[in-house]
């Protein structure tokens, strides 16, 4: 099953955090921050403001990141999404 976006949503799949901090302490569950990159799986068609479609800033594969406590959490096929409106996103990091 496909998640299709409606207008300036985008679906998302976070992207897991690391485990240990750089010095190597491994860090347990509750010491972990909220992720808040994502890799890009499907995009809205964009918004229509006064009758004009705004675009949306993002494709598919693009790695973005968003407000830690944005989004609502959809599980499909076994899979954990984040629906976040375009709103929502920080910016997007360079490819590399």
């Amino acid at each position: 099953m496909k998640l299709v976006p409606l207008e300036d949503r985008v679906v998302v799949k976070v992207l897991e955090q690391e485990d240990k901090t750089i010095s190597g302490i491994v860090l347990p569950d509750t010491a972990k921050e909220k992720p808040s990159k994502a890799t890009v799986i499907a995009a809205g068609p964009g918004k229509y403001d006064d009758g004009v479609l705004v675009p949306m800033p993002v494709k598919e594969g693009d790695i973005v990141v968003f407000a830690k406590y944005a989004g609502t959490e959809v599980k499909l096929d076994g899979e954990e999404y984040l629906v976040l409106r375009a709103s929502d996103l920080i910016g997007i990091l360079p490819e590399g």
